[in-house]
């Protein structure tokens, strides 16, 4: 991988990111695109840039992001009750992240995760069948309300929509927005508690891949042209998602996802039929 192929690839994680279509899967059929060969390195890589991009909720939503809930507790409420009360922000983001967390390690563990990663058959017909899904979800879920308030038990749900974006091509940002949906959450609330909640998700992935790769016995991918093109793919991808979030929140809140929709049918499609072509996207040697 060089630098303009770092460049391009951190640039269509930053853009997608937050957007229903998968990052993932676009950054797979960017290197097939690219002829970028997968290995230890470059999966680490897609893995950590994500978590760049992610670290831009942080940056946009700073105020929203550290906070305490400084209302009284219950009176009745245990010792334990009214901490939870004081970090309930960050409570019902734990509770989230478990189910992604669980799942996320043994899928990781059996190899399944990585191997997936690798298929970008799989990217382009899951970007088709949710973009199948995407044209009627609104009508579905189109039911949330100001009003409702997002409990441990919803939050929990919501963690569970998320483990369904293991599979590349469906889209982390898609699962979690649905499953805020479902719960009765606007939108815009759905969309926000996504972002959030994928901090400590990415956080948790990227710590692994950083873990997996610093103990490896082969350290042949720790080579300064590795590491250099690493920390630039971080910043490209951290600086465009700043842009690209606040543009995402204001479009789905007005229009919701139909037309992403009709854009994943099209570019799966497009996919499926080079594929079914005989041109070669693969990513593994």
């Amino acid at each position: 991988m060089n630098t303009i192929q770092t460049i391009i690839i951190a640039i269509v994680e930053g853009l997608t990111e937050f957007l229903p279509v998968s990052s993932t899967g676009h950054m797979i059929l960017a290197q097939g695109i690219m002829g970028v060969k997968s290995d230890d390195f470059v999966k680490a890589f897609t893995i950590i840039i994500q978590f760049a991009a992610i670290l831009s909720v942080v940056c946009v939503y700073w105020k929203r992001f550290f906070r305490l809930n400084h209302t009284p507790a219950p009176e009745n409420a245990t010792p334990f009750k009214k901490f939870i009360h004081k970090w309930d922000f960050y409570w019902k983001l734990l509770v989230a992240f478990i189910p992604a967390a669980v799942i996320g390690l043994l899928g990781k563990k059996s190899g399944l995760i990585d191997t997936f990663l690798e298929r970008v058959d799989v990217v382009a017909v899951m970007l088709v069948v949710g973009g199948i899904f995407m044209l009627f979800c609104d009508k579905i879920f189109n039911k949330g309300s100001e009003k409702t308030a997002l409990t441990e038990k919803r939050a929990f749900r919501i963690g569970l929509f998320q483990c369904i974006a293991m599979i590349p091509g469906v889209s982390r940002s898609m699962a979690t927005i649905v499953g805020g949906m479902s719960q009765k959450l606007t939108r815009k609330a759905a969309a926000e508690f996504s972002f959030f909640l994928a901090v400590p998700t990415m956080a948790a992935a990227t710590g692994l891949d950083l873990l997996e790769l610093f103990v490896m016995e082969d350290k042949s991918w720790a080579t300064t042209g590795n590491i250099f093109l690493l920390i630039l793919g971080c910043v490209v991808a951290f600086v465009v998602a700043i842009i690209a979030i606040k543009g995402f929140v204001s479009f789905l809140t007005k229009y919701g996802f139909k037309a992403f929709g009709y854009y994943r049918i099209i570019v799966g499609g497009v996919i499926i039929i080079l594929m079914l072509s005989g041109v070669s996207l693969s990513i593994v040697d």
